[in-house]
């Protein structure tokens, strides 16, 4: 039985995510205590409840603890099983996290699964289904992965109310993935993606990344949401390359400025744009897990967050493997994956 600290280092619900789908893939029961011990509400929220039961049905586990509040867990998988799932969370939080963390194990089984999802789509502190779409599942494709998805309806913080599906193929084996370079940028867009709010919300927030990033107002649209379910607002800004597409979301919030959203996501493009690697901090904390599975690869990023370190930590507890980071230059990481 592996053991895990829930209030170790990064201590929030990643740490949960990560073990269900390293559990579900080795098929390793854990134990987990003190579960989001120092959040604001500390324990299994709404979204990590959902993704316990997602992994629960797909991995025909034994569970205990799975309550909303609950400090500890103890998972134990006995066999995956592919078909077709309906996970709802039930609030805003994050639909696409619910993916994440059973898509691993439901690669390895030897027929498709369908998926349905419903939540959030566009959350703070989670990858927005763009991201998901554009970024994420591409690499996870030149791995050797195949998975498509389609956005029927999109969620934002409070209402909820976004739905997705998930096709996924099984693949026998991940293959080895390095990326080091991100070649020549081809294109840089943003869109501001409206949900029952006013348009101007939407031009201000362009008129930044125009102004601070000096992208061509061609390049710049406005998107309002047809089949509104709350109001929401996300400010969607791709950065296409040779080797990688990368998405960066900023998110409308109650009493924030657009100009105040649009600033901060500028910085963080402007960071990325400035170090010259393909990896991006979020990216990065979702690749280390697939490409450990794969038996290895490599990438630049930025400097690692807490949520990247964390991860790793969570990795050795599950699976074989090594995992090095190096920093090249003051803005430049570089992270190894490899067998023993």
């Amino acid at each position: 039985m592996v053991v895990i600290d829930g209030a170790f280092g990064e201590g929030g619900g990643q740490i949960l995510r990560t073990s269900l789908a390293l559990s579900l893939v080795t098929c390793k029961p854990f134990q987990i205590e003190r579960i989001r011990a120092n959040r604001k509400k500390p324990g299994l929220g709404k979204q990590h409840l959902t993704a316990v039961n997602a992994a629960a049905q797909v991995g025909s586990a034994h569970v205990q603890g799975n309550s909303l509040g609950s400090m500890e867990l103890t998972f134990a998988p006995q066999q995956i099983i592919p078909g077709r799932y309906h996970f709802v969370v039930g609030t805003a939080g994050s639909s696409t996290l619910v993916l994440q963390t059973i898509l691993p194990a439901l690669l390895t089984v030897p027929t498709r699964s369908e998926l349905i999802l419903e939540g959030g789509t566009h959350n703070p502190l989670a990858p927005s289904f763009d991201f998901l779409e554009k970024t994420f599942l591409p690499i996870l494709c030149r791995m050797g992965v195949n998975i498509t998805v389609s956005l029927e309806r999109p969620g934002f913080y409070p209402a909820g109310g976004g739905k997705f599906s998930a096709l996924i193929e099984p693949t026998n084996q991940l293959s080895r993935l390095d990326l080091f370079e991100r070649g020549i940028i081809k294109k840089c867009s943003a869109t501001a993606l409206l949900s029952k709010l006013p348009q101007h919300i939407g031009e201000r927030e362009l008129n930044i990344l125009e102004r601070e990033l000096g992208w061509p107002a061609r390049n710049l649209t406005i998107e309002e949401v047809q089949n509104p379910y709350g109001p929401g607002n996300a400010l969607i800004a791709k950065v296409e390359c040779e080797h990688i597409t990368t998405v960066f979301t900023g998110f409308g919030e109650r009493g924030v400025r657009a100009e105040t959203v649009a600033h901060k996501l500028a910085e963080e493009i402007r960071e990325y744009l400035d170090a010259d690697v393909p990896v991006d901090r979020h990216l990065a904390d979702q690749l280390i897990l697939p490409m450990a599975l794969a038996g290895g690869g490599g990438f630049r990023t930025i400097a690692p967050t807490t949520h990247t370190l964390t991860n790793i930590e969570v990795l050795k507890q599950f699976l074989a493997i090594d995992v090095s980071l190096a920093q090249l230059n003051p803005a430049v990481w570089e992270v190894t994956i490899k067998n023993p």
